[in-house]
């Protein structure tokens, strides 16, 4: 999980650095043009033509591949991908995640295995559901109910394709 989370989020930082790369060399180029781009952006944005004009000025003075980065291309410094982070939250996400129904694995009865885990497992999707909305400010019961459907799809469906090639899932 944590790997391919990597990987996803250095294909976007890659793409960032090109895209910051190519607008520098614009920038490089066409120093009007840009300033012209920056201000139809603001004016875009609710500004008045001279106001947006001053704005873009003011901001290219003092960073210009800053202001292009956030207002073009919509990267900021505080929003950038970082590989590293997503992996260890990745993992870090997936140990706990794993570690609850490890638990009820292990507490629970041979005979009463498969309901006790696909159960436990689909409560602790709910609750984890549950406090990730929370803690983007999203709808709780929503975010569980997402986590918690798409999770008994997904045994459901591994359960299905166990049956058909003869194996128990």
């Amino acid at each position: 999980m944590a790997a391919g989370e990597y990987v996803s989020v250095s294909s976007q930082a890659d793409t960032e650095r090109a895209d910051l790369e190519r607008e520098r060399a614009e920038l490089k180029a066409d120093d009007a043009g840009e300033h012209k781009e920056l201000s139809a952006i603001y004016v875009g944005r609710g500004l008045d033509p001279a106001l947006a004009k001053r704005v873009a000025k003011q901001l290219m003075a003092h960073d210009a591949l800053g202001a292009h980065a956030r207002d073009e291309l919509g990267i900021s410094e505080r929003l950038r991908a970082r590989p590293i982070q997503a992996a260890l939250a990745s993992a870090a996400s997936f140990a706990v995640g794993a570690a609850m129904p490890l638990i009820a694995t292990v507490l629970s009865p041979a005979r009463d295995l498969i309901p006790l885990l696909s159960g436990t497992s689909l409560a602790f999707l709910a609750i984890l559901g549950a406090a990730a909305a929370r803690a983007g400010g999203a709808g709780v019961l929503i975010g569980a109910a997402r986590v918690t459907f798409w999770g008994a799809l997904a045994m459901a469906l591994t359960a299905g394709i166990g049956s058909l090639v003869g194996t128990i899932v």
